[in-house]
């Protein structure tokens, strides 16, 4: 297996705390806009966000990928999901990245999350077989999440 850095540039080890899961199987275009929408919240807060999102409480916005998605009726925003796959894994991240600042004796209220990046990932290629001799191809591309917290 390669090695995998950081996409986060100027990284302090006293001050900042990351986390990352490699190769997940979730959608990429969900994993974005999650990202984007716990960047700057405190772990405990994104963790509440998260888990309104998997009990379909709370919508994510959707700002990039957002063609054919319906409005929801949250406030200040227009179109949105429920991607409960993608939340459940980011949970998982929050989690390891609150052991990771435990471990390194940081204080898990003044944490605020300062970089969430969302890679692509290898993509998994296999066919359908279809009528007629043909076959339909069925891409599934797998995702880098990352996350860094700063003691605040």
């Amino acid at each position: 297996m390669g090695r995998f850095g950081y996409a986060f540039q100027n990284y302090d080890a006293t001050r900042h705390v990351r986390s990352s899961v490699r190769e997940k199987d979730m959608s990429h275009k969900h994993a974005r806009e999650v990202a984007v929408a716990i960047k700057g919240l405190s772990i405990e807060k994104a963790r509440d966000y998260l888990q309104a999102v998997v009990n379909k409480d709370r919508a994510v916005a959707f700002r990039r990928y957002k063609n054919q998605v319906g409005h929801k009726a949250d406030p200040g925003m227009m179109s949105g999901r429920y991607p409960q796959k993608t939340a459940r894994e980011f949970i998982k991240v929050l989690d390891n990245l609150e052991s990771n600042a435990e471990y390194k004796g940081m204080d898990l209220d003044r944490l605020k999350i300062v970089n969430a990046t969302v890679h692509k990932g290898v993509i998994v290629k296999r066919f359908i077989p279809r009528a007629m001799g043909r076959a339909t191809p069925k891409n599934n591309v797998l995702t880098h999440v990352e996350l860094v917290a700063q003691e605040i």
